[in-house]
């Protein structure tokens, strides 16, 4: 088989060849037109390669509809069809990753500029390569007349509706900017529509909650958004604009702009109102094209766009305009990328890890790879939904992604390359650290651990929780000390705590005598709590302190609580179906029944007694909402109020908010109760009502 890396390489097999032709259109219009690619950057550069260095072997072989010869792909026959005046050509790559791809492009130009060793540095101008749609903005006497992207080459595709959504765009260019030169009779302006790392992960939410289908990464997304048929949908997707250089220009017989240098025309662009980045610069020579290059790989993972790699461009359009261009790019132009964050690996197991909060996440173990600067072993699936959209399984090819310091991800399966008996994956039904029940309630997409309060992976999470000012208050026991004696194995349980000698404190790092007699002392007086903060501390999910204060009320013991069926549950108040079924869950794993016992045991105690017969107040059943700074209460104080006359408080207000409780310096909140019509109380009036006074 030919191998490119081989000089004097054998005949190339036409079957290769052809394979080559046919493997890269499919996947350019998978890429280009579908916006669906299913190969990443990496292997696609690598096959285009081995077929551009066959060609270049055996010329005789190259044919004008190889895809070496093309830019890009087709437009979607749904958009009209626009000729470019200017050909949007791509430029070169320079596939060394290293500081020596940029030496060698800056050879090539001074060879192609015939300049001698002792002639003095070219100068760049130097950008990132972002990761998103090329397009070209025509402007007729300085409005937006039509936005087409890049097609072909030749010819793109008609989406100025789509394009005037994106408010960076200007509709038409700012000619009074300090600066700003008077606006050509026609200007073509080229740059990149892109959707920022933020806004896509925003987007993704969205369509996982709508059940529809996510996007494979920000290029993706910012494609289907500029090829949306109906511009108000376009208008939803959070789309972003950078300028780089121009297309067709036509000056005004009386003068008109005149540039000299690449980066003076980028100067010229900002002043009319067009972004253009600020990581461009101006290098001299190929050492500051390297220095440029390793300070913007640094920086790559922090940026809030994705860009995979950089730009160099010759500054001076007079030495652009002497070096011309070559078939499908310009000499004066190479793109320096830099080592792929997507690559081709195997599936060789799929795990399930327990997080502190007890959500269970897929896992996969995959076969070493290097991606994006380090070896990957392993890849997050988010939850079941997601292994089951991408559908991984064990033995499969897959593509990984890594950006920054993300826990890289499976972007998505090779079916072709599938073992005949892969398994579908399925979460298990146990937690595989302690074995309790694995739940997923109504509604979610996570199944979580449901032995809180035993299950080890969750043990910090759960002493935390139990010690906050808000449930049983152990004051001093914080994050730092918990993690001395969780990790040193000094605590495995809740009840273990209040097992702690002063001489296993006194023997941690940074524990001096009294700081461990303060601990002892606390956790002593922690022993006299009240029910509903005892209920609040065990962690149960969805109980919160005014779920744990009206249980109480209820059912007046925990006794009572613990062994409650789910219709006695839901008659309290402030339980539905999925609270009573989280109780009920949690108090049928005996591990947890287990851990109240202990807990007893050390002394644990508060007041029990029948339930009390409240008469009807005026907050019975009514919820609140909270903003602003009170005259003389503290928000908990105000909450502690509100719930003990039946009140409920809420974080947000919506069309089931009753009042809202405004103080001092009320934002949001109050500008949407007013909205909705919520009834506002000052704490004047919030007294009166507990009075029965209003």
């Amino acid at each position: 088989m030919y191998n490119p890396d081989l000089p004097g390489a054998l005949p190339a097999d036409p079957s290769r060849l052809q394979w080559l032709r046919e493997t890269l259109h499919e996947h350019a219009h998978r890429y280009h037109v579908l916006d669906a690619p299913t190969m990443p950057d990496a292997e696609y550069d690598r096959l285009f390669r081995e077929l551009q260095a066959i060609e270049t072997e055996q010329p005789e072989l190259l044919t004008p509809d190889s895809p070496t010869q093309r830019v890009g792909a087709p437009p979607l026959a749904a958009f009209a069809s626009v000729r470019h005046a200017v050909p949007m050509l791509s430029i070169r790559t320079e596939t060394d990753a290293q500081a020596s791809g940029a030496h060698n492009f800056d050879a090539r130009v001074r060879r192609e500029l015939e300049l001698t060793d002792d002639a003095p540095a070219v100068d760049y101008v130097a950008e990132p390569k972002f990761d998103g749609l090329a397009m070209n903005l025509r402007y007729v006497q300085g409005r937006l007349v039509q936005a087409a992207t890049r097609g072909d080459g030749e010819s793109g595709e008609d989406v100025t509706q789509n394009i005037r959504t994106i408010g960076q765009i200007p509709l038409r260019l700012d000619t009074s900017a300090p600066g700003a030169l008077p606006a050509p009779p026609l200007l073509e302006v080229r740059g990149e529509v892109y959707m920022g790392r933020a806004d896509f992960e925003a987007l993704n939410e969205r369509q996982r909650a709508a059940g529809q289908k996510t996007f494979v990464n920000p290029r993706n997304a910012a494609a289907g958004a500029v090829r949306q048929l109906d511009p108000a949908i376009a208008a939803q997707r959070p789309l972003s604009f950078y300028a780089y250089g121009l297309g067709e220009l036509t000056l005004a017989q009386a003068g008109g702009p005149a540039f000299a240098s690449h980066h003076g025309l980028l100067q010229a662009l900002k002043n009319w109102g067009f972004p253009v980045s600020g990581l461009v610069t101006i290098a001299s020579g190929a050492t500051q094209l390297v220095a440029y290059y390793e300070a913007i790989a640094r920086q790559r993972d922090a940026l809030p766009f994705d860009i995979d790699g950089v730009v160099y461009k010759v500054n001076s359009l007079a030495l652009q305009q002497r070096m011309g261009f070559v078939t499908r790019e310009p000499r004066w132009a190479v793109a320096h990328k830099f080592p792929a964050q997507e690559q081709l690996t195997t599936v060789l197991s799929i795990d399930v890890q327990v997080g502190r909060t007890g959500k269970l996440t897929p896992v996969v173990k995959l076969a070493p790879v290097f991606v994006g600067g380090v070896t990957v072993t392993n890849a997050t699936l988010h939850n079941e939904d997601e292994a089951r959209r991408k559908d991984v399984r064990v033995g499969d090819t897959v593509v990984v992604r890594r950006a920054g310091d993300v826990i890289p991800e499976v972007v998505f399966v090779l079916p072709e390359k599938r073992l005949p008996d892969a398994m579908l994956f399925t979460m298990p039904a146990q937690c595989p650290v302690c074995g309790s029940a694995a739940v997923r309630e109504e509604g979610e997409a996570d199944h979580r651990c449901s032995g809180g309060l035993f299950c080890s992976a969750q043990r910090k999470q759960a002493i935390l929780h139990f010690a906050q000012r808000r449930a049983v208050e152990v004051e001093g026991l914080g994050d730092k000390l918990v993690d001395q004696l969780v990790d040193g194995g000094i605590i495995r349980t809740l009840p273990d705590l209040y097992r702690l000698g002063l001489s296993s404190l006194v023997a941690l790092d940074r524990m001096a005598d009294k700081s461990a007699q303060n601990i002892v002392d606390a956790l002593q007086q922690s022993k006299q709590t009240t029910l509903p903060r005892f209920l609040f501390g065990l962690g149960i999910r969805h109980v919160g302190e005014a779920t744990a204060k009206a249980l109480a009320g209820h059912f007046g013991s925990l006794d009572a609580i613990m062994d409650a069926p789910l219709e006695q549950l839901q008659a309290v108040s402030d339980v539905g179906p999925v609270v009573a079924h989280s109780l009920r869950t949690f108090f049928d794993q005996p591990h947890n029944r287990e851990v109240v016992a202990q807990l007893r045991a050390c002394g644990l105690r508060w007041q029990e007694g029948a339930p009390l017969a409240r008469p009807p107040t005026p907050l019975s059943g009514k919820t609140l909402v909270i903003t602003g700074t009170l005259p003389t209460l503290s928000r908990d104080q105000a909450k502690d109020l509100i719930e003990a006359a039946g009140g409920k408080v809420a974080g947000s207000v919506s069309k089931k908010t009753h009042y809202l409780l405004a103080g001092a310096e009320a934002g949001s909140k109050l500008d949407k109760a007013r909205e909705l019509g919520v009834v506002v109380l000052d704490e004047d009036a919030l007294k009166e009502l507990l009075d029965g006074r209003a």
